[in-house]
């Protein structure tokens, strides 16, 4: 594996940068110093909205490319480069669909905050690890905000108790298990993929000078569109089948080991 080449590096956040404890390692901002002073650009892309990647990124925000909302969003320097919103007629169409289904949360996400309603203390407890700018309201129908994607929580299982009720939606929309929890439904073009082919363009980067990582169907994408593509030990098997690589679990400094050896060239 010759990383010689390597002038961009794309990681997903929860599962893959992120450990359990939603933390980023000191050793990553350590390698992070490498990779700037050799002009390699640094890409965080998320689920979550840009607040929260924000957040945890926030000593070197000025030299990375924010990917947020699962590509949905796209910012650098604070100069938005993509926005793709929901249209209001389709988010009325997905609410609707929602609305058939028990012990569920779903959120809708703009630009700047999320919005959901006060059924469960305890959710909006959980969101916090996520979103770290939101509005409780009592009518998500009647949020006359611009929407980039819904968001939709099951404390079990996404896979099981969201996906088969939304996933006739699919092909007019976008619509995707982004974690064990999670669905997000989003615009067609909203996705990590559709992203990143956009700032490969604006930088003219090629899939061969690209490193990705990523651990849920959220970043098949964006996998699909680098050479070096890690799956996470701790992947779905989606991810592992389609990834080029493996690498450790987010628990065990994955993303970090395979950048140690990219910085070693």
């Amino acid at each position: 594996m010759d990383l010689s080449q390597v002038k961009m590096v794309v990681t997903d956040m929860d599962g893959t940068l992120l450990n359990s404890n939603h933390e980023v390692s000191n050793r990553f901002f350590e390698l992070f110093e490498e990779l700037k002073s050799r002009n390699i650009i640094f890409v965080a892309a998320s689920g979550r909205q840009y607040n929260s990647i924000l957040d945890k990124l926030k000593s070197i925000k000025e030299d990375i490319v924010f990917v947020a909302e699962n590509g949905g969003y796209v910012l650098h320097k604070d100069k938005e480069l993509l926005a793709t919103m929901l249209p209001k007629n389709k988010r009325s169409i997905v609410l609707d669909v929602l609305e058939q289904l028990e012990n569920i949360h779903p959120v809708l996400c703009g630009k700047q905050n999320a919005y959901l309603t006060g059924d469960s203390n305890t959710f909006s407890d959980l969101l916090k690890q996520y979103y770290s700018s939101f509005e409780i309201v009592s009518d998500l129908t009647a949020v006359d905000t611009e929407i980039l994607k819904i968001a939709v929580y099951h404390f079990e299982s996404s896979e099981r108790f969201i996906y088969p009720a939304v996933k006739h939606l699919e092909g007019e929309l976008k619509v995707k298990v982004s974690g064990a929890n999670w669905v997000d439904i989003s615009s067609p073009n909203a996705n990590k993929g559709y992203a990143l082919d956009l700032i490969q363009k604006k930088y003219d980067i090629t899939p061969a000078e690209t490193m990705v990582f990523g651990d849920y169907n959220n970043d098949l994408e964006m996998l699909a569109l680098a050479d070096f593509s890690f799956a996470m030990e701790n992947a779905h098997p989606n991810v592992k089948k389609v990834a080029n690589y493996l690498t450790e679990s987010n628990d065990n400094l994955g993303v970090e080991r395979v950048l140690e050896k990219l910085l070693r060239h």
